[in-house]
């Protein structure tokens, strides 16, 4: 074996794969990792599930041989777990200690100690462990086999410099056939006179016509009461409001609206076109700052702090909305006095739930709004999204930048990986919104900081 990988316990709780992912190489899992796991399992959140499923994983190679010795995976692994002996040559290059973060670099060191001629690499996304096995001589990588790149994350739209005659033609026709090159499903081309660049429109690619179409959603268009401030926004309408889109994802900093027209495009299909049975509002439960600790009260109660946001922004739209329907069914006649977002709570039509609770499940005909997904890992992202059923559409907003969960960034959390490998989907559709329109503070605040 040429190489060796050591693996953190951390890696393995973001991602059980991870002991297939280094084809024809040795993969050292050191016995304190194991001793790390057992404290998870029994947990009943993703980290439990994910050290349940590595013990099952373990456990199943053992049917196939020796873990002491190393156990060979049809892709060329070799996994193998070691347990960490005292040995001079280790210890004079190593202030060893109790410390469980030194004992798996230890282990490390074992291995570079018994394969001279192997590159060991220690595997960690602590970037502690990674510094303390640089010190000590060890090659130390954070696990990147589901990173995507960030700095050129897809965006959804492009820029195309066309002849003028091309422009009246799709002026006029409102479509051009597509002989510029290659787009992904969906993208929004900018299309540009070559004579004068100020004159431009904007198109979006149909994969399956090979054409580029005029947009279905104009800026003056209003939906449950707002109207888009921005171009970005009118992109972003015009992806949230066709039904044949199941799966869009809006990206953008704060105050760029993303939540809001999410949510004002789930009221308007739902509630005005009824083309959707329920509108499904829920977000990822984690704190800003200090944890609020246990919360009394029923599982709506315990909820409502995580959902603050989503309620401003409900508020927002249906005290802005003047034009309820009173005469499509008994259900929907309300005033413009007496509705509120507990009315269409009451009958159904908004359902604000915890992700804790949406594994298997099975949604058909929904509205999903996923928000803040840049806080989830790309396995709960597979989860959720594997929840839609017949005719469901999930939209996912978030913003890379923000991310409040331990050993996630801006390249491997789910929202970012849910962008990049699903773009060259027909049923899915992006857009980075980059505009804040929230108020000029907010504005500056997200530039420059």
């Amino acid at each position: 074996m040429k190489k060796i990988f050591v693996l953190d316990t951390n890696v393995l709780i973001h991602n059980p794969r991870a002991l297939f992912s280094f084809q024809d190489n040795r993969v050292v899992v050191p016995m304190t990792v194991i001793e790390e796991i057992d404290d998870f399992k029994k947990g009943l959140d993703e980290k439990g599930r994910n050290a349940r499923q590595i013990g099952r994983y373990l456990d199943e190679l053992r049917e196939h041989g020796s873990l002491k010795d190393g156990v060979t995976t049809e892709n060329g692994n070799l996994i193998q777990v070691v347990l960490f002996k005292k040995d001079e040559d280790v210890l004079q290059n190593f202030q060893l200690n109790d410390k469980n973060d030194n004992l798996i670099i230890g282990t490390a060191l074992l291995m570079q100690k018994q394969f001279p001629d192997a590159l060991v690499t220690m595997n960690s996304k602590d970037a502690n462990v990674r510094i303390k096995s640089d010190a000590v001589g060890l090659k130390a990588q954070n696990y990147n086999n589901d990173k995507i790149e960030f700095s050129e994350l897809y965006t959804g739209m492009s820029d195309l410099i066309i002849s003028d005659e091309k422009i009246i033609q799709f002026e006029k026709e409102k479509f051009l056939t597509n002989e510029f090159g290659d787009f992904y499903p969906n993208q929004y081309i900018k299309l540009i006179s070559k004579e004068n660049d100020q004159k431009h429109y904007f198109s979006r690619y149909s994969k399956k016509n090979n054409s580029l179409y005029s947009l279905t959603h104009k800026k003056n268009d209003t939906i449950f009461g707002i109207e888009a401030r921005n171009i970005e926004q009118v992109l972003a309408l015009d992806l949230l409001m066709d039904p044949t889109i199941r799966l869009v994802s809006l990206v953008g900093i704060a105050g760029t609206g993303k939540t809001l027209l999410a949510m004002a495009a789930g009221l308007e299909q739902v509630i005005e076109q009824d083309i959707y049975s329920k509108l499904i509002i829920s977000r990822p439960i984690f704190p800003l700052g200090k944890d609020l600790g246990f919360l009394p009260g029923t599982k709506s109660e315990k909820f409502n702090p995580w959902m603050q946001p989503i309620y401003d922004n409900m508020n927002i739209l249906i005290h802005g909305h003047e034009d309820v329907k009173t005469n499509k069914n008994d259900r929907k006649n309300f005033t413009k006095k007496s509705v509120s977002l507990d009315d269409y709570l009451d009958f159904g039509y908004i359902e604000l739930e915890p992700l804790t609770y949406i594994r298997g499940r099975s949604l058909p005909n929904q509205f999903i709004i996923i928000d803040e997904a840049q806080n989830l890992t790309p396995h709960e992202m597979k989860t959720i999204i594997t929840r839609a059923g017949e005719d469901t559409k999930i939209v996912l907003t978030g913003d890379p930048y923000q991310i409040d969960i331990p050993y996630l960034d801006s390249q491997s959390n789910g929202l970012s990986r849910a962008v990049e490998k699903l773009k060259t989907e027909h049923i899915v559709g992006h857009i980075t919104l980059k505009k804040g329109e929230r108020s000029k503070l907010a504005d500056i605040a997200a530039k420059y900081f």
